[in-house]
């Protein structure tokens, strides 16, 4: 039976996210496996779209230059064109506690950070709004920076702000966060405050189908998930969540029953790197360290400081090795999601820079992707269902959204706006 305690595992999955900038790349003391050549030949022949990379959060706590080799970190521009990534879709995080707090100016802020990268450095990023300028991007060798927006407490309850980031170039939005905010609750978050979506969660699904935004479930309480599917007239993304078959208990994965609601919209489940999404015995070390952790703290009282806390995760592995998940862990999700609905709603979402020290041995970062296609080519997966898997299902459903987009606005009477009319609709906070 699993140990996993929501409340017990949150603060412990973002101390994991606020240390990923002290682990450098020699820090992993691994060797790197060698994936074969037809493995390395597929990874650069087809985009490879990544669901979710947590690099612009990264660079607003500790500014590197990302076009250049850098030291820490899961993500470069050296290491992605080593591993063949084309299209990470940069993770504009908002943290829960923003809600109420600054959260659309932080994600401005964000925005502006992916935007200086393909400006620094236009021979090597550029920017992408739809499906097609991934595609064209990637015939003419250069890494597309598409964006999605983790957490909506930035929309503020007013739709107008959603048109904002529509135009900012916002093209999911995963609903809510760590803690249920003014448009779902949470898969962490106990008090379900909304049993699923809120009034204006379901209004913003509708105007996110209108202009052209992805609804990404990743992170939403099981009740929002149906909800959202089925508010929703397109397909729904998942962007970086694995499956609770391997991790029970976990309600931030998708079980069985939602995998096949997923896929009966069309959606697109794209898997999560994090050892703790992907194997029980990973995240049941995580409810572990996070109690010891607890009563540490306890005993320190006023003494508590970085480098203390520093001493403490250290020994605490030393003595307690975490245990990473392999390659083979990663993809037997994916085994699982073709065997449950099909080779057509599997995607990569890794979570680079968004899940610290935790990334399975082999999937250390943006250069391993390689590693995990040598794996389903020993599997027997084809050629063309890894290229599935690699982009192809996310790029349809992209497709899918823009498609019904555009419909919809050319239904409407003829305007000088060039976008749908948002209406505003706030709903007061919690």
């Amino acid at each position: 039976m699993s140990l996993y305690k929501p409340a017990a595992f949150i603060p412990w999955l973002l101390a994991c996210t606020l240390m990923v900038g002290s682990y450098t790349h020699a820090g992993y003391a691994e060797a790197a496996e060698t994936p074969s050549q037809k493995a390395i030949d597929i990874a650069h022949k087809y985009p490879l779209v990544d669901g979710h990379i947590d690099v612009p959060f990264r660079l607003q706590r500790h500014w590197e230059d990302v076009t250049e080799a850098t030291l820490s970190g899961d993500f470069d521009y050296p290491r992605a064109r080593q591993g063949g990534l084309d299209a990470p879709f940069m993770s504009i995080y908002i943290p829960a506690v923003k809600e109420n707090d600054g959260a659309k100016a932080l994600a401005n802020v964000l925005i502006d950070q992916v935007e200086a990268l393909f400006y620094r450095a236009p021979d090597k990023f550029a920017p992408a709004r739809t499906a097609e300028e991934i595609r064209s991007n990637f015939a003419a060798g250069k890494i597309s920076l598409p964006l999605g927006m983790e957490n909506g407490a930035a929309i503020e309850g007013n739709l107008d702000n959603l048109t904002h980031f529509y135009n900012r170039g916002i093209r999911y939005i995963t609903l809510t966060h760590s803690k249920a905010n003014h448009i779902s609750d949470s898969s962490y978050d106990e008090a379900k405050i909304w049993k699923g979506l809120s009034p204006f969660g379901v209004s913003m699904i509708e105007q996110m189908n209108h202009l052209g935004i992805m609804v990404d479930i990743s992170h939403v309480s099981d009740a929002a998930f149906y909800q959202a599917i089925e508010v929703s007239k397109v397909p729904v993304i998942a962007s970086h969540s694995s499956l609770r078959h391997f991790t029970p208990g976990l309600e931030r994965n998708v079980d069985d029953k939602m995998l096949k609601a997923l896929a009966s919209n069309g959606g697109v489940i794209m898997i999560n790197f994090g050892s703790f999404f992907v194997t029980e015995e990973a995240m049941e070390w995580g409810n572990r360290y996070q109690a010891a952790k607890d009563a540490f703290e306890k005993l320190q009282n006023d003494r508590i400081t970085p480098d203390v806390m520093k001493a403490f995760d250290e020994a605490y592995r030393k003595r307690f090795p975490y245990p990473y998940a392999t390659v083979d862990n990663v993809v037997a999700h994916i085994d699982r999601v073709r065997k449950k609905v099909g080779i057509d709603h599997i995607g990569l979402g890794s979570d680079y820079d968004g899940v610290g020290n935790t990334l399975p041995t082999g999937l250390k970062d943006v250069s391993s992707y390689p590693v995990l296609i040598d794996a389903l080519l020993k599997r027997g997966y084809s050629e063309s269902d890894i290229a599935k898997i690699m982009g192809g299902n996310v790029l349809r459903v992209m497709e899918q959204v823009e498609n019904y987009a555009a419909a919809q606005k050319s239904s409407l009477p003829e305007s000088d706006d060039d976008t749908p009319t948002a209406t505003n609709n706030t709903t007061p906070a919690r």
